[in-house]
């Protein structure tokens, strides 16, 4: 189990992570989308594993609603589905679910998140993982993603786009206050460092299988 030190969790958290989160980072898979080598039926692979996992994770976490700790988190303007729907179609056309499967390595992280559900901590780890990553090194990806398969304006890049949300530096700065003010223990705060990485594990181990 993680070592937590003294300093605000959403430090804490961020810190613990960043090796799982480059090790990520540093996937093939993003290597050849950032330089132009990933074709685009490959690209549209990768967002259908990411429709399952938003799938499971939004499914989820909407159980949490009620729960005072895990609630602050969930705002509905984060919620992702219908945009990688709207991207899907775009790339694949409207019967994309019967020509894209998804993945053992994507199975394997849609179940993680369901067993990681049953404690708000659970879901708070997988939530933060995805929807903070994708108001930051997603923000760049989406440009990237426009770029590289000169889509028109705002086709494709749904999943990037909060047309709700105004400022994501505001945004991830009371996501971050959220993390520091919720009453975990020492040993939650623990646990839920330890999800995270595993949910930057199932990440990676989805890129891995993109490109093997």
């Amino acid at each position: 189990m993680s070592t937590i030190t003294t300093a605000p969790f959403s430090q804490q958290l961020r810190e613990a992570t960043d090796g799982a989160h480059q090790d990520a980072e540093r996937s093939t898979f993003v290597d050849d989308l950032v330089g132009e080598r990933l074709p685009l039926a490959d690209y549209a692979r990768f967002v259908a594993q990411l429709h399952a996992v938003y799938t499971t994770l939004e499914s989820e976490a909407s159980a949490a609603a009620t729960d005072p700790v895990g609630s602050p988190f969930l705002a509905p303007e984060l919620l992702r589905v219908p945009s990688l729907t709207a991207d899907l179609e775009y790339f694949v056309g409207p019967d994309w679910s019967s020509q894209i499967e998804t993945l053992p390595a994507t199975d394997a992280y849609c179940e993680r998140i369901r067993a990681s559900a049953t404690w708000n901590g659970g879901i708070v780890a997988h939530h933060y993982v995805r929807y903070l990553g994708d108001l930051s090194g997603g923000q760049f990806l989406g440009r990237v993603v426009a770029r590289v398969y000169d889509l028109p304006d705002g086709l494709g890049t749904s999943l990037y786009r909060f047309d709700d949300i105004a400022s994501p530096k505001a945004f991830k700065e009371a996501y971050r206050a959220h993390l520091d003010a919720a009453p975990w223990t020492v040993d939650e705060r623990a646990r839920i460092v330890d999800e995270a990485n595993a949910a930057f594990a199932c990440n990676a181990a989805i890129f891995t299988a993109l490109t093997a």
